[in-house]
């Protein structure tokens, strides 16, 4: 039908074509195209024709970035009622598709004879809680006005991006920058945190190591040579500029270092708060250490004597400690007598 559709206008020799002499030539009744034609639509038809535009404006939502299957479960986590392969079918339908990472890019340089810290972390890039493993890497981004430069520290716990800063230099206080903002978000002090990166000369500046000291953590550093170093860190820089700096939502080149910076602020937004990680069990990092925070909290109830007056008793231990009256006030006090006493001391609780 959709071929009589698209050729029945078309002129030969002066004249429409029509429906008729393309019937007769593909050997099929005129009545069973009309028949087609006036057809109500099927109860699948319908359903597309109402879950496509949702699909789309979700797909919108997302920088454009996701596939099949992490666009089928955000349309779950949204209340729409979807197979993974019939999500797979309208997007081939609507000609939308996820995005596709390229090659990486080396930006950090080894500083020869530079003293570099053990790797403490092994290609091991898990945690048990956060604050236990930060990865922190660099990636640049080509602009009108010059070279931005980016950095990333991530929490390899719940995969959130805890610093981060864009400059126009790769120099070590850009780095600094970003600890300073991963300070902010997490807490002043962390003892048993490790900081892990490649062998950056930024990485290894006494400026970066004591920064690191500061907040009680050790840094480490991966070997050199080895693609799998920084594994997670470079993870995070691939798919930052396969989702944003090329991603499908960005039209035209960057301009400059300013708008690669406010655009890298409403990314980490969605990145810790909307975008869905395959290792959290497709949870956004937010919403996975909630999940943790409460399930900790729950273990330490149940764990724990949770009477009234253990609860009333806890409180009571963090009250400052009760004055003692002086001597001459309880000599005064023996004097009166014992309504007068008990009223000056006041009200019993």
């Amino acid at each position: 039908m959709a071929f009589i559709d698209a050729n029945k206008d078309d002129v030969v020799d002066g004249r429409r074509l029509g429906v008729e002499p393309i019937c007769e030539v593909l050997q099929v009744a005129p009545s069973s195209y009309y028949a087609a034609r006036d057809r109500p639509l099927s109860a699948r038809a319908r359903r597309d024709a109402e879950l496509t535009p949702r699909l789309v404006e979700l797909w919108t939502d997302n920088f454009q970035v996701y596939g099949s299957r992490k666009l089928w479960k955000a349309a779950r986590r949204a209340g729409i009622e979807i197979g993974r392969d019939q999500t797979a079918r309208l997007m081939r339908a609507a000609g939308i598709q996820g995005v596709l990472r390229s090659k990486r890019v080396r930006t950090t340089r080894r500083e020869e004879g530079a003293g570099r810290h053990p790797d403490l972390v092994g290609r091991q890039f898990t945690a048990s809680e956060p604050n236990q493993l930060w990865v922190t890497d660099l990636t640049f981004v080509a602009t009108w006005a010059g070279v931005a430069y980016v950095c990333f520290i991530v929490d390899a716990f719940s995969r959130m991006i805890v610093g981060w800063r864009v400059a126009g230099h790769m120099r070590t206080p850009m780095v600094l920058d970003a600890i300073e903002m991963a300070r902010w978000n997490r807490g002043l002090h962390h003892s048993g945190l490790r900081c892990h990166s490649d062998a950056g000369s930024q990485f290894t500046s006494i400026r970066y190591g004591e920064r690191l000291a500061e907040i009680g953590a050790t840094p480490s550093i991966g070997s050199v040579g080895d693609s799998y170093d920084n594994a997670l860190a470079e993870t995070v820089n691939g798919y930052y500029k396969a989702e944003l700096i090329r991603g499908p939502a960005r039209t035209g080149t960057w301009k400059t270092v300013e708008e690669v910076e406010l655009a890298t602020l409403g990314w980490v937004h969605w990145h810790n708060t909307q975008r869905l990680h395959g290792y959290l069990d497709d949870l956004p990092p937010v919403e996975f250490e909630q999940l943790h925070a409460a399930r900790t909290a729950r273990e330490d109830r149940d764990s724990g004597d949770l009477s009234v007056r253990s609860v009333a008793g806890r409180a009571a231990d963090r009250l400052p400690e009760r004055r003692s009256q002086p001597e001459s006030a309880q000599i005064a006090l023996g004097s009166l007598p014992e309504t007068s006493a008990v009223a000056a001391q006041g009200p019993s609780h």
